[in-house]
């Protein structure tokens, strides 16, 4: 099991009080730390230490930025992806009334059932594969249909529009599955922003330490902060748990309108 795999299992409200108390367990030992260390190497110099942990901060805060810039722009892509492919099957699903019997009535079944598998809000990435592949087996008997149609009458305008947005459907399924399950901020920023932060409290209570100087309000306000907000990309990373979700509303709504969708005139 990877990080990210790691990640990914534990509850988003886990991983955060996880987080805090590793930080603040490692910002407490670096404070002991500084402690015993000053206490035991009176003669030597502080050191440039606070313009060290600055500098450290700096960098976390500049990462903290990419990360989560990454992370929000997956997540607007998800989202995205949703609309489009609600409107990209109900699109489908009309022009598929303009198509001859018995190949428009199956061709509007084969809809019904594919969209419900389009609406992913399970957690289950077991269950997710599930529903891709039997939206694959759907997307191949639709194309059949098609190819048959168009060996029929291969000069139809109607059956064209119609093909295309087929075509579209086809490849939002493609695109959906990639955004969710492989388009994910890289492992390597995830660790170096949850170790490279945890080093980073470290190290401020390593230097309170040498100081004997600091405040337990501050050092809880920056450790709650900062492990939210790197809570905060861990859970936009995430494509199908965690308290900010994808919403599947256009989807529903398109489930629940399928019954009685009747156009009037081909789409355009």
């Amino acid at each position: 099991m990877n990080f990210q795999e790691l990640l990914d299992s534990l509850p988003i409200g886990i991983f955060f009080v996880a987080y805090a108390i590793v930080a603040a367990t490692l910002s407490e030992t670096g404070y002991r730390f500084g402690c015993w260390w000053q206490d035991h190497t009176p003669e030597e110099k502080e050191g440039p230490t606070g313009m060290i942990v600055g500098s450290l901060l700096a960098l976390m805060a500049f990462l903290l930025a990419i990360a989560t810039g990454m992370a929000a722009d997956r997540f607007d892509t998800r989202r995205g992806l949703v609309l489009a492919e609600a409107n990209s099957i109900g699109t489908t699903y009309l022009r598929a009334g303009y198509l001859p019997e018995p190949a428009s009535s199956e061709i509007r079944s084969l809809l019904r059932e594919y969209i419900p598998l389009r609406i992913i809000e399970t957690a289950n990435l077991a269950d997710v594969r599930v529903r891709i592949a039997r939206s694959a087996e759907l997307q191949t008997k639709l194309w059949s249909i098609a190819e048959d149609l168009a060996r029929a009458t291969p000069e139809s305008d109607v059956l064209a529009l119609f093909i295309d947005s087929l075509n579209e459907t086809l490849d939002l399924h493609e695109t959906r599955v990639v955004a969710g399950i492989y388009a994910r901020v890289p492992e390597t920023i995830l660790l170096l922003l949850f170790f490279g932060s945890i080093l980073t409290l470290g190290m401020v209570g390593y230097n309170a330490g040498l100081t004997r100087r600091r405040s337990p309000v501050t050092a809880f306000v920056m450790i709650v902060v900062l492990g939210a907000v790197i809570t905060l990309v861990v859970d936009l990373d995430r494509p199908r748990d965690g308290f900010l979700k994808v919403n599947q509303q256009p989807l529903i709504d398109l489930q629940e309108q399928v019954g009685v969708l009747v156009p009037a005139n081909p789409p355009e």
